[in-house]
């Protein structure tokens, strides 16, 4: 969580609310259970880590002046990193998907390349879980793990082919029609 919250303020200074309501546009309805609380701890604990600092919003149009973070050059570094790194075998869709939201959000990575990179680290997974299985019988216990891991990684294929349209859609930034 704290990278993507990360990720969400390098496009710009936010206080908790918003950042909260970007990260439930971004999750639909799995997004509604997420509170400002959350966020807030988050925030603070970015903070003592020195990757955002707090500031105060100018003159708000209505209700009281809320605090801002917005990160600092630690934090666009971790931001950096994270986008670089790869996903791991166990990545989980909403991680993934929520990397690929921050990448278009803040604009330091392309979620295409994203999605590519992670779509050759599920082909290399699904080739030696396919090679594995030949080394069994299909009837096997090992056999059946290994034939459940290999329809995982293809449903993940066929999901990243979905983002792959998705964000091929967009422009390079993230933001297509009505969506800014």
């Amino acid at each position: 969580m704290q990278d993507v919250v990360l990720a969400l303020l390098v496009k710009e200074p936010s206080h908790g609310y918003d950042l909260r309501a970007r990260l439930v546009a971004a999750l639909g309805p799995l997004g509604e259970t997420l509170n400002a609380g959350q966020i807030y701890v988050t925030l603070t604990r970015l903070e003592k880590a020195g990757l955002v600092v707090q500031e105060r919003e100018d003159a708000p149009v209505r209700g009281p002046r809320r605090k801002v973070y917005a990160p600092t050059a630690a934090g666009h570094e971790r931001v950096a990193a994270w986008m670089a790194e790869s996903a791991g075998p166990r990545a989980d869709v909403t991680e993934f998907h929520l990397k690929l939201v921050a990448a278009g959000e803040s604009g330091l990575a392309d979620p295409l390349a994203l999605v590519d990179a992670r779509r050759r680290e599920l082909m290399r997974s699904l080739a030696e879980a396919q090679h594995a299985a030949l080394a069994h019988d299909t009837d096997s216990e090992a056999g059946l793990l290994l034939e459940g891991i290999a329809l995982r990684l293809q449903a993940d294929l066929r999901w990243l082919e979905a983002c792959g349209r998705t964000w091929s859609a967009r422009t390079p930034r993230g933001k297509g029609k009505g969506n800014g």
